[in-house]
């Protein structure tokens, strides 16, 4: 049997398939390559333990068979940008509500073991607190609903079709093949801009706290949702850190530039569930991943957004999430 890493080249995905591949288990990746690269995978083509194939979750058609022999289904691909899901919502709705739905029946159909959802932090909206997974969802933004939709599909179909699954509410991941161009990540818009000689550009007084949980944690996390018990988790670092504190680590000039509405100004996740029944627990800190995304120039060749684009790219954000 082999277990199916949907959105498999991208950011996540890529780093989910090396932590399965290094346990020695045969993976099939379902991905259509708009956000993830054939290139986080290349190491991999010529292991006869990776199938890629090019799949868009929200074709039906195209998902058909697809989860035939498969143990577990590890459902990661998704449209993640805020920014454009405010733009585009129905893309979004069919990436991460159709496109879930389909992977649910075709697993279903073809008696996959578990799925494992990648869900999303954004679903408790802007808590400014320690949080756990009883407290009410609360999304303020198209991308935030679409991915509490897909996992309240997910939890669905578990309770209805007795499907074992497990969904795991991401917060703030990091590290290496993040995607370089789109506007909103700290760490991609930092890296690009030092590796630029251009200043940081810090939204607000830098003040806020985020939550960052490095991504080869997160895909460990991943593992062993696969065979813990079901439920819901928070999956974070549970040591919120300043923006501020990041700039400073990562080093050079600054730029503040005006506060997002509709952004918390803490994330904070409560991790005990994790800890206790997943046996899960993050290793590595955040001066450890920044050294390493320092060391090995991650960003390099990401677009270098100034100030100036930053206020034309988030003028629908602005526009729409203002209080």
């Amino acid at each position: 049997m082999f277990d199916i890493v949907t959105g498999g080249a991208g950011f996540i995905g890529s780093h989910l398939v090396d932590a399965l591949l290094e346990d020695g288990r045969d993976v099939r990746v379902i991905d259509n390559f708009s956000t993830g690269t054939k290139q986080n995978l290349e190491r991999y083509k010529n292991d006869s333990r990776l199938e890629v194939l090019g799949v868009d979750v929200s074709n039906r058609e195209q998902v058909f068979s697809s989860c035939l022999g498969a143990e577990t289904v590890y459902h990661l691909a998704g449209k993640a940008d805020i920014i454009q899901s405010i733009r585009n919502p129905t893309s979004y709705f069919d990436t991460n509500v159709t496109g879930t739905f389909n992977i649910l029946e075709e697993a279903r159909r073809a008696g996959v073991h578990r799925v494992v959802y990648a869900a999303s932090s954004s679903c408790y909206g802007s808590i400014e607190r320690l949080v756990n997974e009883s407290l009410a969802a609360k999304a303020r933004y198209p991308y935030a609903l679409t991915k509490k939709m897909g996992e309240d599909l997910v939890l669905h179909w578990s309770e209805v079709y007795k499907i074992p699954a497990v969904s795991l509410r991401l917060f703030n991941v990091y590290g290496p093949r993040s995607r370089a161009n789109a506007y909103g990540a700290v760490f991609t818009t930092f890296m690009a801009q030092h590796w630029a000689g251009q200043p940081l550009t810090v939204v607000g007084d830098g003040t806020q706290q985020r939550d960052f949980v490095h991504v080869r944690d997160v895909a460990q996390a991943f593992i062993k949702a696969a065979t813990g018990p079901e439920g819901v988790y928070n999956i974070g670092s549970s040591r919120p850190i300043t923006i501020n504190r990041i700039a400073a680590l990562i080093g050079g000039d600054v730029v503040k530039i005006p506060k997002r509405p509709g952004e918390p100004d803490l994330t904070w996740a409560d991790i005990t569930e994790a800890k206790s029944k997943l046996g899960w627990f993050p290793t590595i800190d955040i001066e450890t991943g920044i050294h390493e995304l320092l060391e090995t120039r991650a960003g390099e060749h990401g677009k270098v957004w100034t100030p100036d684009a930053i206020a034309f790219e988030t003028l629908d954000w602005f526009k729409c999430l203002e209080q």
